[in-house]
């Protein structure tokens, strides 16, 4: 996506810049006030299903303006199923992009663009961090309104004047509330610009997503762990995503530390299970993962679940483990706590935003070292920030957490067919446990 977004991205911005230049000579409007019979609100997220999560509080803004029904969401076909899971716009306005080779997906998007066109929106909401392709699409989307974050002083990859409504991006705000800060600057004089007259709501304050499986997903995630596990009652079941395709791996926490991590807590707690999760490709590491550790209360789950039957198994299970990915920020979406490890980004921006996020961060100077800036790209090649996190950093965490729901009930989803006397708490929003040594943590 990076070389396409340079390669072809880049000349395509230049045109199109060059176009509503030459269009403004000529007068034709490129208005940044609200058009009168226009309604429709389109965001642009083709990629990076995690910060989709992180973007509700900015959906469900934008479904109190101007109703569910006239808000749109374009995305690659392959990432839509999170915005599927947190029901907050209508399927059928979802405007997805297959990807089916270059020259398919060439004449898919094309096909979008004439479906977006054909809306006759009012906004468009780039949530890409200074992609040319997401600018692009936005400008073509026919929508009289764009908003998108803008590099007004080299601050982030150039894609030229398309926006109507440039935003300045602050680096001091977490995700979400610059997802959300980009619906509230519709509400704001464009003349102003950058300049915004408002104080983002504090994370405590904005609405999270809830994802409600169907009976049949939930029966079905009860009967696989049931399989899985070897018997009729859930047991207590600590998840671990050891991630071991990872697209990124400055972010990878090293496989024997999971090995090592599986061993310490079934040691531990002689009721335990764990269970491994993955994507059908990961399932071969997966099963050499559960093999090293060799205990019968120690599974595979890689490429048995569909997305809804996992999520579904987040909300019957106690704990998850992941570094920073997506899992991070779906498993929020349930009632699970989450054990998120941070190395190359910094969670100050990319956090979960959930009562049952966990952050471990080592704070080293290089960290973070990726950012909207630098699109995502480092030349490290040795991720220290990832090695100070230990084993017993992450035991300890776990630990923390299952000690705490030993002391009060602790929620789970169940069909109604089954019976459970689990009920519900959470630990504290965003607690920071288990800290490794001479780090600062997180800033929330």
């Amino acid at each position: 996506m990076r070389k396409v977004d340079a390669w072809v991205g880049l000349p395509m911005c230049v045109l199109m810049n060059a176009w509503r230049k030459i269009s403004a000579l000529f007068g034709t409007p490129d208005r940044s006030q609200a058009s009168p019979g226009r309604s429709g609100i389109l965001f642009v997220k083709l990629a990076e299903q995690g910060s989709t999560v992180l973007a509700y509080p900015a959906l469900q803004r934008a479904v109190e303006l101007v109703g569910k029904e006239n808000v749109y969401f374009l995305v690659f076909e392959q990432n839509r199923f999170i915005l599927d899971a947190m029901e907050v716009i209508p399927p059928e306005n979802v405007v997805s992009i297959p990807a089916n080779g270059i020259v398919g997906t060439m004449w898919q998007t094309l096909k979008a663009v004439f479906r977006m066109r054909r809306m006759k929106l009012d906004a468009a909401i780039d949530l890409e961090f200074f992609a040319r392709s997401s600018a692009i699409l936005s400008y073509l989307s026919g929508a009289r309104r764009r908003v998108g974050l803008h590099a007004f002083a080299g601050g982030g990859p150039w894609r030229g004047d398309l926006m109507t409504h440039p935003v300045l991006y602050n680096p001091h705000f977490h995700t979400a509330q610059v997802f959300l800060g980009q619906v509230e600057v519709l509400t704001q004089p464009a003349s102003r610009l950058p300049a915004v007259d408002l104080v983002p709501r504090p994370l405590d304050h904005l609405p999270k997503g809830r994802f409600h499986p169907e009976p049949d997903v939930l029966e079905s995630a009860h009967s696989i762990l049931q399989d899985v596990c070897g018997q009729d009652e859930i047991p207590r079941l600590v998840l671990l995503n050891a991630n071991c395709s990872d697209l990124l791996p400055l972010r990878k926490w090293e496989e024997a530390n999971y090995v090592a991590l599986a061993g310490r807590l079934l040691a531990e707690y002689p009721d335990l299970h764990i269970a491994f999760t993955g994507a059908p490709d990961e399932a071969p590491k997966v099963s050499g993962l559960v093999r090293r550790i060799d205990s019968p209360r120690c599974h595979s789950l890689a490429g048995k679940t569909t997305i809804r039957e996992l999520l579904a198994i987040y909300g019957l299970s106690q704990v998850l483990v992941t570094n920073d990915s997506g899992p991070a920020h779906f498993a929020t979406l349930t009632p699970i706590d989450v054990v998120t490890l941070f190395g190359p980004e910094t969670p100050t921006l990319f956090k979960g935003i959930s009562e049952g996020t966990h952050i471990l961060w080592a704070g080293t100077a290089c960290s973070p070292c990726v950012s909207a800036y630098n699109n995502r790209v480092s030349t490290c090649k040795d991720n220290v920030c990832m090695q100070r996190i230990t084993v017993d950093h992450v035991f300890v965490a776990v630990s923390t957490v299952l000690r705490d729901k030993e002391t009060s009930p602790w929620q789970v989803l169940v069909p109604k067919s089954r019976v459970s006397s689990r009920s519900a708490t959470s630990l504290p929003e965003n607690s920071e446990i288990a800290q490794p040594e001479g780090a600062d943590g997180a800033s929330s």
